[in-house]
């Protein structure tokens, strides 16, 4: 999965929710409705980035409540 936001790093991930930023998450090609099914309930993840094309430099384990992102390992 991918973050709404394309971070270049997940340093700067975590900057953003430790700023109080909203953080969602999307599932590309998501024609199982994976990415629907996060929007109610607490769920865990992973993410990477950057988003595509470029290639994927950072890997992370998060939770995700209601839609948005609340804490990344």
């Amino acid at each position: 999965m991918y973050t709404n936001i394309n971070f270049k790093t997940k340093k700067a991930l975590k900057d953003a929710l430790t700023a109080g930023r909203k953080v969602g998450v999307y599932q590309p090609n998501d024609m199982f409705g994976a990415t629907d099914r996060l929007q109610v309930g607490e769920h865990k993840v992973s993410l990477e980035g950057p988003h595509y094309p470029e290639p994927h430099r950072w890997y992370a384990r998060a939770v995700v409540r209601d839609g948005y992102v609340v804490k990344v390992s």
